[in-house]
Order: structure tokens, then sequence, then C-alpha cells
């Protein structure tokens, strides 16, 4: 019994013949950066952990670091990809408010539905932690500390928007009003939604709270500042060099930009508030650090969740390259607050490289809202009955990478079916169907002078070229779109060579390098689509009988004569277009037309207004700065 099963594995192992060193193991136990290989750092934004995330979150963010951080692995670089919810702040304290549960129980529901999501939609995380940890306080107390030591923090007294109606100071964002610059009249305290500028609670015209909608009243607190105008200078040089070195994209450094052309000003740092990291300080032991101060601290500490070496990723700049991805709105805290954080302790901190942003994914011409139960979210996907790979295929084909995107279902159905099925799935599907049929599933012998080998490979290794170097500079679609073109050239090459039962029977030896080549290109193909699509590289390396690989530089023959393949599966299957209606009805996409169309009906209402509130707001701005510049009154800082 046992020689038969020993007889079996020699037999199956026979039969496997591929090249050596080509092989890629994504399954790592701990990953600590190398002397001698390149080390990246990956950072996907943490989500908020109040909310379900929707598809605009998972492409803005932990989809887009998780292409590039399977990317960089199967290149054979040493990455580590770390992630986590972010938990503190007002808006956990108001969701548990509203629950009825506590912030900690809050926290724990939505870490494991978030958790649930990333890994339905296959988001490989090295490690997927959380900011309510010990070593949060620890790490973020630490950098805080430094900061005071080196005097780049200082004490001053702001005015905040206090609720008499639940007794609490109002963090910016459960403000709302009416926007001074454009007159929206549901901006936030912290930003407008329509005209994107950034707002201190103080400028919104009539505000009310957004628990209760009772109008605040402003109360003095004492508070600790970052003082971003000392560390400005020193800023600006680093950011000129990691801009130039990292290639950052453009609306990062735009934004960015932005900023440091207004000139920085100190930003308060500590909240009223009891959930959140407490402020070393005795006389602030009442308050709590401000989360977006907070927040990026937890890349660190969840990093050292993962192993006590964290030291050797965070304070080792001469050999790890940090990249961070995000959506747009967080790039101020990423590319100055955190920076200069780091700066201010004087410590050698491993900063930011490259930053990789994303404008909006919108849904079917409109937001996504959960309150109003329109567009897919993370836990709706499934629902679906779509593989992930088809998801992650149409959220990366719609990256937002330069302008914003919208989500369209006829659009998803249409990509599914003539680009997946139609394009990658036929091509292996087809190769690999003839050779179960009509080789027994073997690969022959074969000599490549036949045809005319030096030209496709030439081919395929501009393609791979276009590939590699889309991947390296973080430009995911058009890597994607590289993939999509080495199937088409396949397709290509079984068209031209007419790989049939007529070529086998009338030109045997080159119906042989037909199969030998065209086998090659799909394992190939199964690397760089990898990245991309996991479920769907290993469907093909199934097939194969083979090994996941690495992303090669070149075409080769890595599959030898002799390989034994497997039986071939379809990829994909054709969605109905009749589905369009049913999930844009399932999922809200008919009632925002309707909403949509609603709101066309106002507009011309709206615009009839829009002059007399446009004055209106002038009048307010003009006032607002005339207070501002008499002597000694004192600017309002208001908490987020």
């Amino acid at each position: 019994m046992h020689d038969a099963a020993v007889d079996a594995v020699t037999d199956s192992l026979a039969n496997i013949k591929v090249k050596l060193d080509i092989e890629f193991d994504p399954d790592v136990p701990e990953i600590l950066p190398k002397e001698d290989q390149e080390n990246i750092l990956i950072t996907s934004a943490l989500p908020y952990v109040n909310n379900v995330p929707h598809l605009g979150n998972i492409i803005g963010s932990v989809l887009s670091a998780d292409v590039f951080s399977r990317y960089c692995k199967a290149r054979g670089c040493n990455a580590l990809f770390i992630c986590g919810t972010d938990e503190y702040g007002t808006a956990t304290e108001t969701k548990a408010l509203e629950e009825g549960v506590t912030p900690k129980e809050l926290c724990d529901k939505y870490h494991v539905i978030h958790k649930e999501v990333y890994d339905w939609f296959n988001i490989k995380f090295d490690k997927f932690g959380r900011t309510t940890t010990p070593l949060q306080t620890e790490i973020a107390q630490d950098i805080f500390m430094g900061l005071y030591d080196n005097g780049y923090l200082e004490e001053q007294s702001m005015t905040q928007l206090y609720c008499e109606q639940h007794a609490g100071f109002l963090a910016d964002r459960f403000v709302e009003g009416t926007c001074p610059r454009c007159g929206y009249d549901d901006a936030r305290g912290d930003q407008c939604d329509s005209c994107g500028n950034l707002l201190n609670p103080f400028e919104l015209i009539n505000p009310r709270c957004k628990i209760d909608g009772s109008s605040p009243v402003p109360r003095e607190s004492n508070h600790i500042f970052l003082s971003l105008d000392k560390l400005q200078p020193e800023l600006e040089q680093w950011i000129q060099k990691s801009h130039e070195s990292g290639h950052w994209s453009r609306n990062g450094k735009q934004i960015t930009d932005s900023w440091l052309k207004e000139g920085l000003h100190p930003r308060c740092i500590t909240r009223d508030l009891k959930w959140g990291t407490p402020v070393p300080l005795e006389s602030y032991k009442e308050k709590v650090l401000y989360v977006w101060f907070d927040a990026c601290i937890g890349y660190v500490s969840i990093t050292a969740n993962y192993t006590k070496s964290w030291r050797q990723w965070w304070r080792n700049p001469e050999n790890v390259k940090l990249y961070q991805f995000m959506g747009k709105d967080n790039v101020p805290f990423h590319t100055v607050v955190f920076p200069s954080s780091e700066l201010g302790t004087k410590q050698p901190w491993t900063m930011l490289h490259h930053i990789s942003t994303t404008e909006y994914l919108q849904y079917e011409g409109g937001k996504f809202s959960k309150s109003r139960n329109i567009g897919v979210f993370g836990n709706n996907a499934k629902e679906t009955g779509v593989p992930p790979d088809v998801w992650r295929y149409y959220l990366l084909m719609a990256r937002p990478e330069t302008a914003d995107t919208i989500f369209s279902w006829r659009d998803f159905i249409f990509r599914n079916n003539n680009e997946l099925l139609a394009n990658l799935g036929n091509f292996v599907n087809r190769i690999v169907k003839f050779v179960n049929a009509k080789y027994d599933s073997k690969i022959p012998d074969y000599d490549t002078n036949v045809i005319d080998y030096a030209g496709f490979k030439e081919s395929v290794d501009a393609i791979l070229a276009q590939y590699n170097n889309a991947l390296k500079n973080v430009h995911l679609r058009s890597g994607l779109e590289a993939a999509l073109q080495l199937s088409a050239r396949g397709n290509l090459f079984l068209q031209e060579n007419k790989m049939n039962n007529t070529l086998l029977a009338e030109e045997p030896e080159k119906a042989n390098v037909v199969v030998g080549v065209g086998l090659n290109l799909v394992y190939v193909l199964s690397a760089v689509v990898y990245p991309y699509l996991p479920d769907t590289a290993q469907g093909i390396v199934d097939q194969l009988n083979a090994p996941l690989r690495k992303i090669p530089d070149e075409f080769a023959l890595d599959l030898l004569p002799g390989h034994m393949i497997g039986k071939a599966k379809y990829l994909y299957s054709r969605i109905d277009e009749k589905k369009e209606e049913i999930w844009r009805a399932q999922f809200g996409g008919g009632s925002q037309k309707k909403d949509d169309a609603a709101e066309k009906k106002k507009e011309d209402k709206k615009k009839r207004k829009d002059e007399k509130k446009k004055k209106r707001v002038a009048e307010t701005a003009t006032a607002a700065e005339a207070a501002k510049t008499e002597p000694g009154a004192a600017t309002p800082v208001a908490a987020s």
C-alpha cells in the first residue's frame, strides 16, 4: 500500500517538467528587510471602523495596495503589506451611542465586518490590525513626547462649538451648515463636499449640531498644537526630494503643494474625548490625541504587532522604501501632518517614498449612500454571485487614477463577457482543451525554428516591458491593460498559426511548436494577471499542473517537453445582460436616477436663489475677515 502511494507520487512528479528557479511562494512566515534585496513597505489608508466599505473605498486604497504588494512579491522583492481599522475618535463615540453599545464593542463588530469584506475580495494583507492596542498608545505617546521635547508642540486656547443639548464638544464633522465659499447647505465643519474646500466650523453660516439639530455655542478649551509652521522649511525640502525620487501621483503632489502655498499653521492634535490615545501630559490627562495625528501612527503600531523587529521597517530609511495608497481626501495627513511629526522627533524614520492616490468612484453617475441604499458595498458584492476576480478586474479597470470614474452595471457586464471571457478565458481554454484532446495533455517535443519564434518573442517581450514599467511606477490600470494585451497576443498567435485539427494532420511539427510555445505564453500570462486576478492565476496554473511563478522580464520556454498539464476548466462564465436592470433595481441605480431627475427639476429654482445667496455669503465672509484683523482678536480653531 505504501509502495503504491510512493509510486503514484513519483509518477506525478515525473510528469511535472518545469524549469527551476521560477517558482513563487506567496506565503512567508515573517517578513523582515534584507540587505541584499529591495525592501518595500506598503500601507493602505486605514479604513474608518464605523461603516461598511463601498466599492469606491475598496479601489481607492486596499485593492490598489494589494495589487502592488502582490506584484512586488511576484517580482522577488521583499515586501510587507500593512493595514487595519482606524478605531478612535468622535465618529466612533457617536456611532456607539446610536447603536447603544460601548465604543470598544462597536469597533470589535466592525473590525470583523471589514476583515470579512477584504478576505472575500482576496486582499492579502501581511497584517490587518487595529489602532486600539497598547502598542499604539506606546508609540503614539513616544512620538508626541519627542515633538514636545524638541519644541514642536505649543499650547493654545481655542474656541470650540459646544452642544448644550447633549453636553459635548462637537467635532468638525458633526457640525453642519451653509458653506461660506459656494453656498452649499449641507457642508460639514471640516470640509464642503460640494466645492471641496477645507473649512473651519466657525466659517459655516447657520451652524447646527448633526446629532440633534440644535444650535451650538462657542466655548474655550486649552489644547496642544503641532507647530507645522516651524517644521515647514524642513518639510518642503523633504517633499521635493521624495517627490522627485518616488514619482508621486500628480494629484498627491498638487494637493500637498496647495497646503504649502497657503503656508502651514499650528494644527490642533488633542481633543476633548474619552475614546482615544491619552495625552501623556498630566494637565491634559482628560483629553486624547486627535485621530488624524494618531491614525497614521497606526501603520507603525500595526507593524509592531506583526513583528517585534518593527524598527527594521520603520527606522531604516536607507534600506526601506515606503509606498502609501489612499483616496485624495487623505493626502495632507500623509504628506504634511505625519511626515512633519516624524521629522520633528529627530529620529531616523522610514518616510514616504511614493504616494498613490485616487479620485472618486461614482455609482451610476451619483454617490454611494448607505443610508439611501444606493450603491454596492463590500458585503453586497458576494450577493450577486459574481466571483471576486470579476469585481477586482472591473474596479481596477475603472480605477479613478486621474479623474472621477463611474461604476456602471452595463459596463460591468460588458467587461466580463467581452474582455475576461472572450479574451483571457478564451485563450487559455482553447489551447488547454486542444492539448487535452489531441496530445493526451502532454507537451510534445518541438523545434522553434519551424515558426518565426524570434519575432513572436520580441512582441511578447515588448508587452512584458510595458507591463513591468507600468507596475513599477504604480500605474495599475495601464498594467492591467498590458496583461490583457498579452492574452490578446496569445489569441492572435493561435489564429495566425491556425491551431486546429488540419494543422495537426498536415503540419504536425508546426502544430507541436504552436502548442509548446502557446502553453508557455499561458504560463507567463498566469504570472502577469496574478497581482490583479489571483484566483484566475491559480486556476491557470492548476490547469497547467505547474506552480505559481515569478513575473519575468522576458518570455522563456519554462514548461518543458514531456510536461503533463491538467484538465481544461472555464475561468469565467457569461453574465446575462438582463442582470443589468435586476442589479440596478436591487442596489439603487434606478432610484438614484429618479432622485437625480428630481434634483434636476429643482435646479432652475436653485439657480434663481444663487445670486442672492452668494451676495449674503460674500457679506458674511467680509465681516469675518474684518473681525480677524481686529487687534487682540483670536483666530478660532475647532476640533475635527
